[in-house]
């Protein structure tokens, strides 16, 4: 799916200029305004990936007073497409963190380059788009319980299931090993083993072909052992 884009500019010439280039590169034009009051109508209404702004614009709001409402209302990113190069206008400008300030007259390779830019910069990562909660709830006993992945000592595949060991608890869960890894986070858990998946802050020592969180001892596969001593920071 091609991004969105709203163009605020007051030359009518110069907006359909703009949306004729970048929509000849793939990407998809929601229109173009010449001032602040119809950008944020825009805004309300239409899910804008990127905006692009010209200084200069209709009314008594610039383009730099309406990238703080942006800024402050719709959290969308843009980037400053102006003839103005002063440094008071550019000091303006970067309280507002424009993800790229270009200067008119520019060729649409220019353009293009930085529309992918800020669109890359603004994008998602893994992390934040599916990010691991700290809590879970296991089944037990027909009750949802609360668990965090800080209790966690390690998870041990069972055929088609999962045990999930505690200090002082075993939760036997309808998961795979797999599924499980998957939802605990990569940071704090590593497989050491086909059937064991570990708390690496739970470790407290590691002797040969084993780990031990507390009194736990876990055995560590040979295909494994490289990806757990990467992780370990040697004195």
């Amino acid at each position: 799916m091609s991004s969105k884009l709203l163009i605020v500019e007051d030359e009518v010439i110069v907006a359909m200029d703009i949306a004729a280039k970048l929509e000849k590169a793939g990407y998809e034009v929601s229109g173009f305004v010449s001032n602040a009051k119809d950008c944020l109508e825009k805004l309300k209404s239409n899910n804008i990936d990127l905006v692009l702004l010209d200084i200069n614009i209709e009314g008594d709001t610039d383009g730099i007073e309406l990238a703080k409402l942006i800024n402050g209302y719709h959290k969308v990113p843009f980037i400053f497409l102006t003839s103005y190069y002063d440094k008071n206008t550019i000091a303006r400008a970067k309280e507002t963190s424009p993800k790229a300030y270009l200067i008119k007259p520019f060729n649409v390779e220019e353009l293009v380059a930085n529309v992918e830019m800020a669109l890359f910069k603004s994008a998602p990562t893994s992390n934040n788009s599916d990010p691991s909660p700290d809590k879970f709830f296991v089944r037990q006993d027909h009750q949802l319980l609360s668990l965090d992945q800080s209790d966690i000592y390690y998870a041990e595949a069972y055929d088609n299931y999962t045990y999930i060991h505690t200090a002082s608890e075993k939760y036997l869960i309808s998961h795979t090993l797999k599924s499980v890894e998957q939802k605990l986070s990569s940071a704090n858990f590593v497989r050491v083993h086909r059937s064991y998946l570990i708390n690496f802050h739970k470790i407290t020592c590691v002797g040969e072909g084993f780990v031990y969180l507390d009194d736990y001892q876990i055995t560590v596969g040979q295909s494994y052992k490289s990806d757990l001593f990467d992780r370990f920071k040697i004195l």
